[in-house]
């Protein structure tokens, strides 16, 4: 823990908060990588688009599976060194993937090591910093943070992508893993363990607040997971809450984060121009997340869910049929940028709201794991329908009725009482 005094008072919480952001914004980079990277190996090892496909289904998979480990693990060891392992492997994965030769280097580094690694420099992450330094403005915050994920595609997609297009996919890697290894000397020096570590409360907080302290914080951080999955697992509104999340990965960087890019070449159009076209809908995704979060701690985060989807589900489905004109693609951009990540404040608020602020994090996690979980499977299943019909027409066109489905279910879940009944305090 640290011990000195921090400047800002309370407010030294968005110190945390923009350190966190980066290390959000750098993992985005490196999932949204094999987007760019797709084509620059399929030309220089001849692997099929199913191939890198299934790499980034296994990233993402563990990327979501870890979520739920680590927000535990943040709390049993810290979240300091759970950040800054995960940090250390991210960079390492990515850097030694310069010296792979066979596919199933590519799966093991760009698939399991970068997976499991960035699954803690999540949404678990930012739902975790939110609890902990934060006793009002949260539905603000967490849109803030939640769009670090579109800053992301803005700030690196279009440098990545042309990196690729001059030099091939190892300056990709190189640039993510140098990216990466920045970031553990800001982490180490400028984010405290939790505001009482400087002789704080959290922000917005009386003097005499004290955190709801989560029971993962002693003993089997593995067991205390698992079982706050079982007993969440027996409740309808978890299962609402993993179904609309599922579709959210599935229809996000599972399809259009991992496929679009090659379904513009399919199209004609060059990879800058497509990664400009993430980068549009990236600008269009920072404003609607972060009025997401302002609306979330003001509306019923139901309805705004309900909106959410089916705003998605139209544009999945206009796209194909657009033409792919400059306009057409505009008009995506924008609709479907507005509420890529705009999901996620209202998801952790009827989390928190269901199962509190000491499981509610844990929780969230596995509902990220599902978020995950779809978006593994839109990875391999675009990759797959791409290569058996010879276009994406209708992978986006199922993706999209998808969304139209989770904007039903997001108006069924109901928190109005306990999901179930807090585990006691530890003393």
């Amino acid at each position: 823990m640290i011990a000195q005094s921090r400047p800002f008072g309370q407010r030294y919480a968005f110190v945390v908060v923009g350190v966190i952001f980066l290390c959000l914004l750098i993992a985005a980079g490196l999932r949204s990588a094999p987007a760019v990277m797709m084509l620059p190996l399929e030309n220089s090892f001849g692997w099929g688009r199913d191939v890198v496909s299934v790499a980034a289904a296994i990233g993402i998979f563990l990327y979501g599976l870890t979520g739920p480990f680590a927000a535990a693990l943040m709390e049993r060891i810290g979240l300091r060194r759970t950040l800054l392992a995960s940090l250390m492997v991210m960079s390492g994965s990515t850097a030694l993937s310069l010296l792979m030769t066979k596919p199933w280097h590519l799966f093991i580094t760009w698939g399991v090591f970068s997976g499991i690694g960035s699954g803690a420099v999540a949404t678990v992450l930012g739902a975790t910093i939110v609890n902990r330094w934060f006793k009002t403005n949260r539905g603000l915050v967490m849109g803030l943070m939640s769009a670090s994920s579109a800053t992301g595609l803005l700030v690196f997609l279009p440098l990545l992508a042309s990196l690729a297009q001059s030099g091939g996919w190892k300056p990709v890697a190189i640039a993510v893993a140098v990216a990466t290894a920045c970031l553990l000397p800001l982490v180490w020096l400028l984010v405290p363990e939790r505001p009482a570590s400087i002789g704080m409360v959290r922000f917005g907080a009386e003097a005499d607040d004290v955190p709801p302290t989560s029971p993962a914080s002693q003993g089997n951080f593995l067991a205390h997971t698992l079982n706050t999955l079982r007993r969440a697992a027996g409740t309808r509104v978890f299962w609402y809450l993993f179904a609309t999340f599922f579709v959210c990965g599935f229809t996000t960087n599972g399809l259009v984060g991992t496929h679009l890019i090659a379904f513009c070449g399919d199209m004609g159009i060059g990879e800058v121009q497509a990664a400009g076209l993430l980068s549009m809908m990236g600008i269009f995704d920072l404003i609607g997340t972060t009025l997401s979060g302002w609306l979330t701690d003001r509306f019923d985060p139901r309805k705004l869910l309900g909106v959410y989807y089916g705003i998605r589900g139209l544009s999945l489905i206009y796209l194909p049929y657009s033409g792919f004109s400059a306009t057409s693609l505009i008009i995506f951009a924008v609709l479907y940028g507005l509420d890529w990540i705009a999901t996620v404040p209202p998801t952790l608020r009827l989390a928190n709201e269901a199962f509190g602020d000491r499981s509610g994090p844990i929780v969230f996690g596995w509902i990220v794991a599902g978020h995950q979980v779809g978006a593994a499977t839109a990875a391999a299943f675009g990759g797959t329908m791409r290569e058996l019909q010879g276009n994406y027409e209708l992978a986006f066109l199922i993706a999209g009725m998808t969304a139209i489905a989770a904007a039903c279910i997001s108006l069924l879940i109901n928190t109005s009482r306990p999901a179930f009944d807090p585990e006691p305090q530890a003393a």
